[in-house]
């Protein structure tokens, strides 16, 4: 099985282990990078990537040293290991999710100038830091992946993102590779029915700013101006009490509740404009902590679906310390 990556840095030997005396330790531990971009694009967790990568990495170092010797491609183990434990995830999560209070919206990522790379003492870094930010990571792609099938969203990503044969892929996922290609073919098709064709990123930018400008201002008009009449809102907090458990469904509705949410909380809280999982997008901080991270989808000129995260355990990236 050969490498792939996604970008240009999805291989580093900066990670930890480098440096060392052992040659193959720090070979193995450069693989971490393209672990954590496998498994945050098929959990949609980062918490759950990391937890992917160090049950990948225990799995490694249970063999022997010939056991090891005799992998010619140690860095195609190490993805086949990570891509059937998140397989294993992500046949359980589904029953998870069901018992999760509110609605579950994938993890946001900040935009890598953002991202907080070292805690206090500069000795670990952030799961965040590893991830390669492309087309295949912005919200709207994430909330359609959760839709699918294990199989079918392995397939996708693995074929279409990491670039691996349909032959490799079935490997992992245990299927033909006629089978595979059907899998990622019928992924395909969804991903392309709910994304809408894609609006330049300055045009989607000045919305955001726009939007971002009537929300403060509590300008209703100006708010169902920018969103599509049929458009969607859905929040994850995580069980927080005061966190919205549905969708809300409609440009107007949306609009009434955010100015709503305005007159109550905007005293207290400053919103900025942030790259959310690659694009435009809103956080509201609130004595200078990030107590939420907003995501929006834009089709054309309107705003055609708001995911707002408040779920605290979701921030880490965005939180410092």
């Amino acid at each position: 099985m050969r490498q792939r990556k996604v970008g240009d840095t999805m291989t580093t030997p900066s990670e930890p282990g480098a440096g060392r005396l052992d040659p193959s330790l720090s070979a193995i531990m450069s693989e971490r990078r393209q672990l954590i971009n496998l498994a945050y694009r098929l959990l949609g967790s980062l918490a759950d990537a990391e937890d992917v990568v160090q049950e990948t990495y225990a799995r490694w170092y249970a063999m022997s040293r010939q056991q090891q010797e005799a992998i010619e491609a140690p860095g195609a183990w190490l993805t086949k290991v990570a891509s059937r434990v998140c397989l294993d995830l992500l046949g359980s999560a589904r029953a998870r999710r069901e018992r999760y209070v509110g609605e579950w919206i994938p993890e946001p990522l900040p935009e890598r100038t953002e991202w907080i790379s070292a805690r206090p003492g500069g000795a670990a870094v952030d799961p965040a830091d590893r991830v390669t930010l492309d087309e295949s990571i912005n919200m709207a792609f994430l909330v359609v992946l959760e839709s699918m099938t294990p199989a079918e969203r392995v397939a996708l990503i693995l074929h279409d993102v990491f670039r691996y044969s349909f032959a490799e892929v079935a490997e992992i996922v245990g299927r033909t590779p006629a089978a595979c290609r059907q899998l990622a073919s019928s992924a395909r098709s969804r991903i392309r029915a709910a994304q809408p064709p894609a609006t330049p990123s300055a045009r989607r930018a000045g919305i955001v700013r726009e939007f971002k400008q009537a929300w403060e201002a509590k300008d209703i008009d100006a708010l169902i101006g920018l969103l599509a009449p049929d458009a969607t809102a859905t929040a994850d907090g995580g069980g927080l009490a005061s966190a919205l458990l549905h969708p809300v469904e409609g440009g107007e509705q949306i609009a009434r509740l955010l100015v709503g949410l305005a007159a109550d909380r905007a005293p207290d809280l400053i919103f900025l404009e942030r790259t959310v999982n690659g694009q435009p997008g809103l956080v509201a901080q609130h004595d200078g902590v990030t107590v939420m991270v907003m995501a929006l989808d834009v089709a054309g000129d309107r705003i055609q679906h708001i995911w707002a995260v408040r779920n605290p355990e979701k921030l880490r990236p965005w939180t410092a310390g």
